[in-house]
Parts: structure tokens; C-alpha cells; sequence
């Protein structure tokens, strides 16, 4: 809930008139001053805490959120939490079977004990692995994921459908396509190519730069989150991305163009665990939730680089922190990778 998708998701809920209840371990996968100012944005959006409430602990402690789950009832869960990152997972796996396995089927197991009427959750476009498929659709088989964090996603759809099936709890597996927009993770490429060519700080290019991905922008994940939310579906994983692909030449380009300077670029090889390209096929999710994305990439990345401007470099506590340093020291970054496939 203090991270860059659930801070989002829970503005937009209490703007609306929802109550809710946050959890979040504030681990240092990233600074965590970035996630305290989620918090404090919320906080100031909200005061009263009976509408808001906040608890800090981690999702896989049972008896912590077994208290919780007596303490607060909740009817709906919206279940964020996970460890992030492809490059990562590759370095440590332990984190990620932890984090994201044992999380969300300790959050299933509470939600059909405590009758929850519908369970949605974070899966990834990284399940995809290296489809040949021009969309991914949510009908292709994705049996071979190429990194232990697309693997731990895979994972927990197939479980979700377990506890669908043994216990009739509602689920919806959302398979996001690389998020972004303004408070965006600090290691995922469109802040980092904003904050660097700002600063005038070389950028790393893995590949030709024709690879090619789905990115979509933050209001437009955070409206099919909420539908999803709105909407019970007995089982179901939705493709979440804009539905069209941007090239790395391309993006870079726009983000000179919205930051009104040049790119330094160092040319590097391809990075293992990246898939090629990714692209949503989002037919299920416009007939099922009547999802469909409205912020083109270029929008996007103007909206994002003015936040930069205008709140981020003006925000001290957050500026100075260093995104080089970010997520274990890895640039996730995975719209770079060219993987070559061996048939």
C-alpha cells in the first residue's frame, strides 16, 4: 500500500469514499524515505484514521495478520505487495518464493477463513517469458518463465486458482504491463532515463534499442485495479497494459524531448532474464471490466517529467537519494533487453 501501484490505487479509493486499511513491511528494496512520502501524501489526503489506517509489518508474519484480519474485517483485498524485479530475482531468489509465494497464500488462507468477497492481485506481463506472440494474450500458455520473479507470479496465479477451487473465493490475477508515472519506482526505466538525462548522467542502452514494450501509465493500471475491485469474477487474469508497444530509440527520444536535453548513451549487450518485447492484448479486460488505457506514451512521459520538475527535485527528503543505489544496486530497467532465442 506504500508502494508506487497500491499508494495510487489507495488515493483514488479514498477520494472516492472507501475506507482502507494499508499494509506494507517498508522494506529497503528501494529507499524507503520514497514509500514514507506515499504514506504522508495519504495521510494528508485523509486524516481521520478510522478511514484510513496504516500498519507496518510483513504480510507472511501470520500472527500479525491474523490480528489484523480480526481487528479490521476487511471485504476486499487488493493484494500489491511483492518483491519486484527480473534482474533481481536472478540474484536472489530466496526473497521472492518468500515475499511473493508464501505472501499471497497466507493472504488467500486469511481471505477465505474471514469470507473476503473478492481477492485481486498483482501478477506481471513478465510470466510471458519470451512468447512469440505479436499480443500476449491471456489464453497462451505460460509455462516458461525466464526469471525466478516471473516464476514466482506464475506461481501464485496457479495457486489463486486453487484456493478459487477448493474454498469458491474470488479471484482476479492482474498482469501488469511496466507501470509508470509520476512517484514511479526509482529502478524502473522511465524514472530512471527522466532523473538521468536531467541530470545529464549517461544512460545504459542493452541492445539495438529496438526492443519494444507496453507501457502504461499509473491512472490508467490504477482504474483497472479498482474495476477489478468492483467487478466479482469467480476466476480470472486480465492482461493490464495500454496494448501497444513503444521502441527504447523511441522512448528515449521523447524523454529528450520532455526534459529538453540530450541523451548520453553507453551501449551495452543484452541482459539475461529480459524478455524482447511485451505487448498486452487487453480484449478481456475491455469486455470483462470495460478496462481500456487513455494516456498515450508521450502524455505519459510529459506528465512524469513535469511531476520531476515540480515535486520530485522539490521534494528534498526524496531528491537526494541516489537511484543508482536502488533496488539491490540493479537497474531493473527491462525495456532494454534483446534476448537472442535459441530454437
Amino acid at each position: 500500500g506504500a508502494g508506487f501501484i497500491g499508494s495510487n490505487v489507495a488515493e483514488y479509493l479514498l477520494e472516492r469514499g472507501d475506507d482502507v486499511v494499508i499494509v506494507d513491511e517498508m522494506n529497503d528494496y528501494y529507499d524507503i524515505r520514497i514509500k514514507e512520502g506515499n504514506l504522508a501524501v495519504l495521510r494528508q489526503l485523509c486524516p481521520d484514521r478510522k478511514r484510513l489506517t496504516i500498519y507496518r509489518g510483513d504480510i507472511c508474519d501470520e500472527n500479525f495478520m491474523l490480528d489484523l484480519f480480526e481487528a479490521e474485517r476487511p471485504e476486499w483485498v487488493c493484494h500489491m505487495a511483492a518483491r519486484a524485479g527480473v534482474r533481481p530475482s536472478i540474484q536472489d531468489p530466496f526473497v521472492y518464493i518468500h515475499s511473493n509465494i508464501r505472501g499471497t497464500t497466507q493472504l488467500m488462507e486469511l481471505s477465505h477463513k474471514f469470507g473476503v468477497k473478492n481477492f485481486v492481485f498483482a501478477s506481471s506481463s513478465s510470466v510471458y517469458g519470451g512468447s512469440d506472440s505479436t499480443f500476449f494474450s491471456e489464453d497462451e500458455s505460460v509455462d516458461n518463465p525466464v526469471s525466478p520473479y516471473a516464476a514466482s507470479k506464475k506461481a501464485c496465479e496457479l495457486l489463486a486458482y486453487t484456493y478459487h477451487h477448493l474454498y469458491k473465493l474470488n479471484v482476479s490475477a492482474l498482469r501488469f504491463f511496466t507501470v509508470y508515472g509520476p512517484r514511479g519506482r526509482p529502478d524502473m526505466a522511465p524514472f530512471k532515463f527522466i532523473d538521468r538525462v536531467s541530470r545529464g548522467m549517461e544512460i545504459q542502452q542493452f541492445g539495438d534499442g529496438s526492443s519494444s514494450r507496453d507501457y502504461t501509465y499509473i491512472d490508467d493500471i490504477v482504474d483497472g485495479v479498482v474495476r477489478a475491485i468492483d467487478r466479482q469474477h469467480k476466476y480470472e487474469v486480465f492482461n493490464l497494459g495500454k496494448g501497444s508497444g513503444t521502441s527504447l530509440r523511441e522512448f528515449i527520444s521523447l524523454v529528450e524531448k520532455h526534459t529538453g536535453k540530450e541523451a548520453i548513451r553507453r551501449l551495452l549487450p543484452d541482459q539475461a532474464g529480459d524478455v524482447p518485447y511485451t505487448c498486452a492484448d487487453v480484449g478481456k479486460a475491455y469486455q470483462l471490466l470495460g478496462y481500456k488505457a487513455k494516456v498515450p506514451f508521450e502524455e505519459g512521459i510529459r506528465r512524469t517529467a513535469e511531476w520531476y520538475r515540480n515535486v520530485y527535485l522539490k521534494t528534498p527528503s526524496i531528491s537526494e537519494i541516489c537511484p543508482e543505489t536502488q533496488a539491490n544496486g540493479m537497474g531493473r530497467a527491462p525495456s532494454f533487453a534483446e534476448l537472442t532465442r535459441h530454437h
